[in-house]
């Protein structure tokens, strides 16, 4: 089993606490209102995995339904519904393959998941990225709008997606014509140490050295916003 997949299936707890961590200056709610404003809307959220963007959207939107292909995931999604008392929509499935509606959603969404296919897949990521991107484009309404959330380097000084995946997000913007934007998305942990025992299941030793070495205690992230109007 892949090194992420055996996270989402086994390490959901852990994953879910990294992420409280994440976005201290709260860049993402406020750069992604303003691209495809939530308020009102019925949303989809596609690798919804532990709830991180139905808690963000949580009382704005008017309908959310979070999908995942990982059942342990949505179990400690709906812990984390219980607990802000939401009523978001869980649905196990492929994003590949949504078992959506044409034209239901007013936006889709997917955060730090569909970059995942390109290695999984990686002689024929197009193609599975693909399945994706049409499913986004059919089962959201004329007028609707798709964003997707993605990696630009954790740990960096500045945003490096390194050139595997510099080459999805080129092929988003010049093949899928969507826009994109950069904001940061820094993890704030208590102490230094912290830092480095929250993180090392998923992201590995290298980062860890780099933590004690640096005296993080305020770890730095980049995140792209990728947008398109339908």
């Amino acid at each position: 089993m892949e090194h992420f997949q055996y996270i989402y299936n086994y390490c959901t707890v852990e994953y879910h606490r990294m992420i409280t961590a994440e976005d201290v200056d709260r860049n993402l709610l406020a750069t992604l209102s303003s691209l495809v404003p939530f308020q009102g809307m019925r949303v989809l959220d596609l690798g919804t995995g532990t709830g991180r963007i139905p808690i963000m959207l949580n009382g704005k939107a008017v309908q959310v339904v979070g999908l995942d292909i990982s059942r342990a995931m949505l179990h400690q999604n709906q812990t984390q519904r219980a607990q802000f008392n939401g009523s978001w929509t869980l649905i196990c499935g492929d994003m590949r393959q949504l078992p959506i509606i044409s034209g239901w959603a007013d936006i889709t969404c997917a955060g730090w998941a569909i970059g995942h296919l390109q290695s999984w897949f990686s002689g024929e990521w197009r193609s599975q990225i693909g399945h994706v991107l049409s499913e986004m484009q059919r089962v959201t309404g004329p007028g609707g709008s798709l964003a997707i959330l993605e990696t630009l380097g954790t740990g960096c000084l500045k945003p490096s997606p390194g050139k595997i995946l510099a080459e999805y997000y080129r092929w988003l913007e010049q093949d899928w014509g969507f826009s994109s934007q950069v904001i940061s998305t820094d993890y704030q942990f208590a102490s230094v140490n912290e830092a480095a025992k929250c993180t090392e299941f998923f992201f590995g030793p290298e980062l860890v050295t780099q933590i004690h070495q640096q005296g993080w205690s305020r770890l730095p992230e980049w995140t792209g916003v990728w947008w398109k109007k339908l």
